[in-house]
C-alpha cells in the first residue's frame, strides 16, 4: 500500500497529482537520464513506464535505468502480461471495464497475478476506461473492446461506480496515446460526482490549460505521455506540473 498511499498523500496536498508516462518504445535511453532529471526538478510527481507494444524497447533494462536515475515513485502500466518487473515500485493492475473482452477483464490477470507476487511489487486494482476520443487508438485496438462515446457520461460515471463497488482504488479515464480528443471535462464532472476514489485522465493533454481544467472538473491524477517525446516540449512540464497541482498553483 505504500506507492498507493503515497498518491493518495500527494493528492491531498497538492490537488492533484501528476504523472509522466515513459514508453521504452519511444524514449531512448541516451535522452532518458536527462528527461527523468528534467521532470524530477520540474514538480513530476512520478513515473508510469509501459506500452501497448513492445518492439525495440527492452522493457527490464529501461526500467532499471528509470529506477537508478530517479527516486520517484516508478509505476508499470502494462500493455501485456510480459510487462512485470522487480525494478517498478507498482504495478496498475488494469480491468479494462468499459469493454466486453473477457480477457482484459480477468483474463490476462490470472496469468499475471503469481508474477507479479514474484516480483514483489505493489499492484494498485484500477478500472480502467477507454473513452472514444476521435482516432481508433493502439489501446482501443489491442483490447478489442469499443470505447465509451465522449457524448455518453452517464455510462462511463455507472461504469466507474459499478467499479468502485468491486473495490477498485483507481479509475482510469483513457482517451489514449495521441488522441485526437482528450476526455471530455462533462464526463470527467459526471464520474467525480458519482465516485469517491480517485480518477486519473490521460490521453490528448496537450496543454496545461488542459490538463488544469480536468482537475477542476474533478480529476486526481493527470498522465502526459507521448507529448512530450518531443524533446522540444520539455520546458513545458513545469507548467503542467504547476497546472495540475491546484492547491500550490495559479495558473497564468
Amino acid at each position: 500500500m505504500k506507492i498507493y498511499n503515497h498518491l493518495l498523500n500527494t493528492i491531498k496536498e497538492k490537488g492533484a497529482a501528476y504523472l509522466v508516462l515513459l514508453d521504452p518504445d519511444k524514449l531512448s535511453e541516451k535522452k532518458l537520464s536527462n528527461f527523468l532529471n528534467h521532470c524530477q526538478k520540474s514538480g513530476v510527481d512520478g513515473f508510469l513506464v509501459g506500452g501497448s507494444l513492445m518492439i525495440n524497447g527492452d522493457f527490464e533494462s529501461f526500467l532499471e535505468k528509470v529506477k537508478i536515475n530517479t527516486n520517484l515513485p516508478v509505476i508499470i502500466f502494462p500493455g501485456s502480461i510480459t510487462q512485470v518487473s522487480s525494478f517498478a515500485d507498482a504495478i496498475l493492475f488494469l480491468s479494462v471495464v468499459s469493454g466486453r473482452n473477457p480477457e482484459h477483464l480477468i483474463g490476462k490477470h490470472v496469468l499475471a497475478a503469481p508474477s507479479i507476487k514474484k516480483a514483489g511489487i505493489e499492484p494498485i486494482s484500477t478500472a480502467y476506461i477507454l473513452v472514444e476520443s476521435g482516432t481508433t487508438t493502439t489501446a482501443v485496438y489491442m483490447s478489442g473492446s469499443l470505447p465509451i462515446p465522449r457524448n455518453k457520461p452517464e455510462i462511463a460515471s455507472a461504469t466507474a461506480l459499478a467499479s468502485e463497488y468491486l473495490g477498485m482504488k483507481f479509475i482510469y479515464l483513457e482517451a489514449g496515446s495521441g488522441a485526437d480528443n482528450s476526455v471530455p471535462n462533462e464526463m470527467i464532472k459526471a464520474v467525480s460526482e458519482q465516485c469517491s476514489i480517485p480518477i486519473i485522465v490521460g490521453g490528448g493533454i496537450r496543454t496545461p490549460q488542459t490538463a488544469r481544467e480536468k482537475v477542476e472538473s474533478g480529476a486526481s491524477v493527470i498522465v502526459t505521455g507521448n507529448y512530450f517525446e518531443n524533446e522540444n516540449n520539455w520546458n513545458l512540464i513545469k507548467d503542467f506540473a504547476s497546472a495540475v497541482h491546484i492547491k500550490q498553483s495559479i495558473l497564468v
